[in-house]
């Protein structure tokens, strides 16, 4: 008989401080580049890596991390692959959510809103500016799809250094990025005895309204 799994005693308590409304900005995006800049100036590992959820046309959800590239009064950019599964979704299901998590200082932000395609030259001065390799790899990989081996992307990648100079790799057309535009966005401080604090930003015919949630 296999024997349960219980994580019933571990638990941490925060105490790194609070969150109320005399604190905040009134935009929720100027609040989230505020603590941006924390979690980067503290040393948080991976500041800017999102958790993002999206569903297709059978609302089945899925998650994966990936990393935000930009932010502006607009909302939150990422790139990927468009033909990979989340891009396949977001085609189907424009509704998306991330969620970032600052452990070294117990905060979390959580996002809801639509994703929209970047244009065009947005994604090609985000392509330019990326590593060789990196440029190379996205556009050597059909991602998401079963491939027979890690040896087929090898082979992708020796094709396309023959084609091209490390210079000359345009990117591909089914490779770019994506603004995740807000509705709604919620700031959460830990805080001792689990009475988090959360307040959440909504937009309401074009102004947010922040209000407070219990933890």
């Amino acid at each position: 008989m296999k024997k349960t799994l219980n994580l019933s005693h571990l638990r941490k308590d925060y105490r790194n401080g609070k969150l109320d409304f005399e604190s905040v900005h009134a935009d929720p995006i100027e609040q989230f580049k505020q603590w941006l800049d924390e979690a980067i100036n503290c040393g948080a590992e991976e500041p800017t890596a999102m958790l993002l959820a999206t569903s297709g046309a059978d609302w089945q959800p899925s998650a994966r991390v990936v990393l935000l590239k930009g932010v502006d009064e607009n909302g939150f950019d990422f790139f990927t692959n468009y033909h990979s599964h989340k891009g396949s979704q977001i085609d189907e299901n424009p509704q998306v959510a991330a969620t970032f998590f600052w452990k070294e200082l117990e905060r979390q932000v959580r996002i809801e809103g639509i994703a929209e395609k970047l244009p065009a030259a947005e994604s090609d001065r985000y392509f330019a500016s990326r590593p060789a390799e990196s440029r190379f790899g996205a556009a050597a990989s059909p991602q998401s799809q079963v491939i027979p081996g890690r040896e087929f992307l090898e082979i992708k990648i020796s094709e396309l250094k023959n084609l091209y100079k490390n210079d000359d790799l345009p990117r591909p057309v089914h490779w770019g990025g994506y603004k995740i535009k807000p509705v709604r966005i919620e700031f959460w401080q830990g805080r001792e005895n689990r009475l988090h604090d959360r307040l959440v930003y909504t937009c309401e015919s074009g102004k947010w309204i922040i209000e407070r949630l219990a933890p």
